[in-house]
């Protein structure tokens, strides 16, 4: 008899674990189906920390570029 109230009791724990699930699932599909979408589109060979550094270097400056400069202030 315990094993019958055991199983009985674990169906009735995974259908709630199911309900509770869908219920999630129903409340928050805007989101879920945005943040879905982002992760499908989202590149994982590309590293955004080196976005970071590229950003952060100083730009190249080429002796032609001196020598455009220096000629429009005069």
């Amino acid at each position: 008899m315990a094993k019958s109230n055991s199983l009985k009791s674990a169906a009735i724990v995974l259908g709630g674990l199911a309900f509770g699930w869908l219920a999630i699932e129903m409340a928050l599909k805007p989101w879920l189906d945005k943040a879905r979408a982002a992760i499908n589109n989202s590149d994982p060979t590309h590293d955004p920390d080196d976005d970071d550094a590229a950003d952060k270097s100083p730009p190249e400056v080429s002796a032609s570029d001196v020598k455009q400069s220096d000629s429009h202030e005069a």
